[in-house]
């Protein structure tokens, strides 16, 4: 059986009344304080980058953070506080999964 891919959290730049979140690079600050969870994050050469399980994104004019769904089994904690951000602010979340480049869905399609 073929591995599943891993599910993410879109978190949006809105609120559920229709608002847009504020400030405005809420997104970079809230991947910025996530970045020590992730493969070469620690240690005496560590760079500041983004996790690869915490990013911000664009989707359209909308800022917003994918959380992977692998975090959770990494460190619960730091899942449930990016969940909880969302929750505290509240902020939509939706539950989907990233298509790959090379998906078929994705193929012939012009950028």
């Amino acid at each position: 059986m073929a591995d599943t891919p891993p599910t993410e959290f879109f978190i949006q730049g809105i609120t559920s009344k229709g608002k847009k979140f504020r400030p405005s690079d809420w997104s970079e600050r809230l991947a910025g304080v996530m970045s020590c969870f992730g493969p070469g994050a620690r240690g005496p050469n560590a760079r500041l980058q983004y996790s690869l399980y915490v990013r911000p994104t664009m989707l359209g004019d909308l800022k917003c953070v994918i959380l992977d769904s692998r975090l959770r089994d990494i460190e619960p904690m730091a899942f449930d506080f990016v969940m909880n951000f969302a929750k505290d602010n509240d902020l939509v979340v939706t539950e989907a999964c990233e298509l790959p480049p090379h998906h078929g869905t994705q193929q012939g399609r012009t950028s």
